[in-house]
């Protein structure tokens, strides 16, 4: 007994060994050699504006509205969440990878051989019949123990796999978010354009008007009336191709929000908007662990990483045992004649790859060089995304400055017009100069209206950069 005790004891010891043995590395997040802060920061700091939920960072209520309906109808949304689901699906599939398989099956046949046959005359001689039934109702099990942690190893590829769906559908989400905003305020910079166009239509009528009188006067040609003309088209031809952008950026915006084209209301001004000052960006080993993309890459090496353990431990014995049992008889009247009709089988076997042509080390060979592909693939995205971060930062430093010169050149355009026709109206100044001055204007002012739109996308872009927009 103490034999067969210490047998026993000795089987369970090395069976659990062995199951602790498991091929592969465990993931650690290898140096990405990150810099401690980013770029055009006067500091690092701990707070970033990409914790800030986006309703909170795109306050007015229009844009709420698109963005929440953006992300509640989008096709893109959609799919991403679709592409959860079927990850997760596979998660809860590998979670029980470790136990058996279980089947159940119900056979019935009846066979008549030949009379002249070996088996006709026997079953002729022993059952008195012509042909023989059989009835048989079991369940089969098997199971393969997990020695080399190749199961396990599935699990933590399967989990792998479903965490880089979900922060893929973050990253959905934080593009969805990023893309509203940015036509939004596109769409914005349209209407304000529109207004320009139309005001220096108006514009254009009174300096046409008073070019004719001066040239009814006899102060000046037909050529200074047709020129003032040609200005004045110039700004009206303006207005159809603005109207057509908008209707078109109208139209992208609700396709993104999964919608047919349509227009899309408003009552807020481009000029109403502010961009944040000093938008805080943390540091970028932060950025890294909370932006959905780069995240999504890293999920990537995990499951790389996974399968590579999968594969060596496809090159080592496999142990996995099997059961067989139920009821069976030749006769239907005896198929429930228990427990002379019951029947088990058992069986453990060990399954050792010899030649497979080469095959199960070629797998453990790609899946390394899968694996370092992941790793460069991760290593390339974080890069980018400190880049990305960084140009945001250089557009809305340069971009304040460039606000501030299109401004002035504005306000100085504006009393240069003023001024250029009164002096034409005291013969002091030429047509010319009157027609020169509105031009100026009318591109000064569509050139404001793009520096703050630009803006406006540039504070867009470092918020996505940095990983905001998917809470």
């Amino acid at each position: 007994m103490r034999k067969s005790n210490i047998t026993i004891y000795s089987t369970l010891a090395l069976v659990a060994l062995l199951a602790a043995c498991r091929m592969g590395k465990d993931y650690q997040r290898s140096d990405l050699s990150l810099p401690a802060q980013f770029a055009n920061t006067t500091a690092p700091s701990d707070s970033s504006v990409a914790d800030m939920e986006w309703r909170k960072f795109f306050s007015d209520p229009t844009l709420q509205g698109l963005i929440a309906h953006a992300l509640q109808n989008s096709f893109d949304v959609q799919l991403a969440v679709k592409r959860v689901d079927e990850a997760r699906a596979y998660a809860n599939q590998a979670k029980v990878n470790w136990a058996p398989t279980i089947q159940a099956q119900i056979n019935v046949s009846s066979s008549f051989p030949s009379e002249n046959s070996l088996n006709g005359i026997s079953l002729k001689s022993f059952l008195g019949k012509s042909h023989i039934e059989d009835y048989t109702l079991g369940a089969g099990l098997t199971w393969e123990i997990d020695i080399w942690g190749k199961l396990r190893r599935q699990r933590e590829a399967a989990s792998a796999i479903y965490l880089q769906s979900y922060e893929a559908s973050r990253a959905v989400q934080t593009a969805v978010v990023a893309n509203i905003a940015s036509s939004y305020f596109n769409l914005l910079m349209l209407d304000a354009q529109l207004a320009i166009a139309r005001r220096n239509v108006n514009l254009g009528d009174s300096i046409v008007r008073i070019i004719k009188l001066q040239k009814d006067a006899g102060q000046v040609t037909e050529l200074a009336v047709q020129q003032a003309t040609a200005q004045q088209q110039t700004a009206a031809l303006l207005v159809p191709q603005l109207e057509q952008q908008i209707a078109i950026q109208e139209n992208t915006i609700r396709i993104l929000s999964g919608d047919a084209p349509g227009t899309i209301a408003r009552t807020t001004q481009l000029n109403n908007f502010k961009v944040w000052d000093n938008l805080p960006t943390g540091i970028p080993a932060a950025m890294v662990s909370r932006r959905p993309d780069v995240r999504t890459n890293e999920m990537a090496l995990v499951a790389a990483n996974a399968r590579v353990g999968i594969a060596e431990a496809s090159m080592y014995p496999t142990i996995s045992i099997t059961a067989n049992g139920g009821i069976n008889a030749y006769q239907f009247s005896k198929w429930f004649n228990i427990p002379a009709s019951l029947f088990a089988t058992g069986a453990a076997g060990l399954t050792q790859p010899i030649f497979q042509r080469r095959a199960l080390k070629t797998q453990f060979e790609v899946a390394k060089i899968q694996r370092e592909q992941a790793a460069i693939t991760f290593r390339q995205s974080a890069i980018s995304a400190i880049g990305e971060v960084a140009n945001a930062l250089v557009s809305l430093d340069k971009l304040k400055g460039q606000h501030q010169i299109s401004n002035d050149q504005v306000t100085t355009l504006r009393g240069a017009i003023g001024n250029a026709e009164l002096l034409f109206k005291s013969g002091m100044a030429d047509y010319l100069e009157v027609i020169t001055a509105q031009g100026n204007l009318l591109q000064a002012e569509l050139n404001l209206a793009t520096v703050e739109r630009d803006q406006l996308s540039a504070m867009v872009e470092l918020y996505r950069a940095l990983g905001g927009g998917w809470k």
